[in-house]
């Protein structure tokens, strides 16, 4: 068994501006709510399908006496499916809400807007263009996720454009981390690589200046490469996540037989290069031992983690490395409860907790 790499702490302070007209709070900020879509799309789970709406029954029973839980049914069946399944695990009706709209698939951290806080600190959705990772064809109902939680919440959105010609900027949650303080993680071979480009001919200068506008980000750490596995080609929330200002967990594989290795040894450099112009902590988890589905390397990873009010679930995977990542991430949350999620059968979907959940922030007090 393997253990945590020491903590790397930053020698130098770098300021950050707060003279921004809108600013992406850290996910630890206070929520009013957290979004789902239930579960429709069989081709997502191959022959696992029939248990993922449990799993995702388990999800809303942790989270609903933390947070009320927002669900979005495709049509009446699977409302009706959804009801079923959290009344058969005793969830209590007034920690959720079901609303009837359709989506291709079940992936709210891609498909939803980001909520952020607008100037006076009241929430605004910035609503990126969600076209499939630029990989599938299926997208139109998710396109119009936006506009549906716009209108359940009456909030403001605000649809992101792109810097350089104004078209609808095309961005997923799923590859931006925010400390709340004006830090943003992303990935290279998110958006900068050749491979499913989602803006064509954007350069990283180019999208700076869009996480400028639509987050509030005085300052981008650029990643390498995602792990192994990832159908999204670089999201970082399977690699590196926040945990306070200034403080990330970093996904580390230390078995240089594996290939999540070389990518991680990159990734670290390049925290410690931010950490000798910045503050910064870098605290590293471990991998699971590689999880194979069908002869395919699925991305299962402990940073894939989403934290609520009170609360942090974690993915597990059957590993004996559960333990160890439950525990780094316990004593990264001092004060919420870290709860585990059972996620190999989810992971087959290509995806865990975190890519399934968007946060509903509270107006700034």
């Amino acid at each position: 068994m393997t253990s945590a790499r020491p903590a790397i702490r930053a020698r130098a302070v770098a300021p950050r501006s707060s003279d921004v007209s809108r600013r992406m709070p850290a996910e630890w900020t206070r929520h009013d709510a957290t979004w789902i879509a239930w579960p429709h799309h069989e081709p997502d789970w191959p022959g696992k399908f029939g248990a993922i709406p449990w799993v995702y029954g388990e999800i809303v029973r942790a989270l609903h006496t933390h947070e009320r839980v927002e669900i979005l049914c495709h049509d009446e069946a699977v409302r009706s499916s959804a009801a079923e399944v959290l009344a058969a695990y005793g969830v209590s009706v007034e920690g959720y809400r079901l609303h009837i709209v359709p989506s291709d698939r079940s992936w709210l951290r891609d498909s939803a807007p980001t909520f952020v806080w607008s100037r006076d600190g009241t929430v605004e959705l910035v609503n990126w263009r969600f076209n499939a990772w630029a990989k599938y064809d299926n997208f139109t109902r998710d396109e119009k996720v936006g506009e549906a939680i716009a209108r359940i919440t009456g909030l403001p959105r605000a649809r992101a454009e792109r810097p350089d010609n104004g078209d609808w900027l095309v961005l997923e949650g799923g590859g931006i981390e925010a400390d709340g303080e004006g830090l943003l993680l992303v990935a290279e071979e998110w958006l900068l690589s050749d491979v499913q480009v989602r803006n064509p001919g954007m350069t990283r200068a180019d999208y700076e200046a869009a996480f400028a506008e639509y987050l509030g980000v005085t300052n981008t750490i650029w990643l390498g490469e995602g792990c192994v596995g990832d159908d999204t080609h670089g999201h970082v929330d399977d690699i590196a996540r926040f945990s306070a200002p200034g403080v990330v967990l970093l996904a580390y594989e230390a078995n240089a037989g594996d290939a999540n290795h070389r990518q991680s040894v990159d990734n670290l450099r390049r925290l410690e290069s931010a950490a000798r112009r910045q503050p910064l902590r870098i605290v590293t988890i471990p991998y699971p031992r590689p999880l194979m589905m069908e002869g395919q390397r699925l991305p299962a990873s402990y940073a894939n983690f989403y934290i609520a009010n009170g609360i942090v679930v974690v993915p597990t995977f059957n590993d004996p490395m559960d333990r160890v990542a439950l525990s780094i991430i316990e004593s990264e949350f001092p004060g919420r409860d870290v709860v585990g999620i059972h996620a190999v059968d989810l992971v087959w979907g290509l995806g865990t907790l975190h890519c399934l959940t968007q946060q509903q922030i509270s107006a700034r007090q």
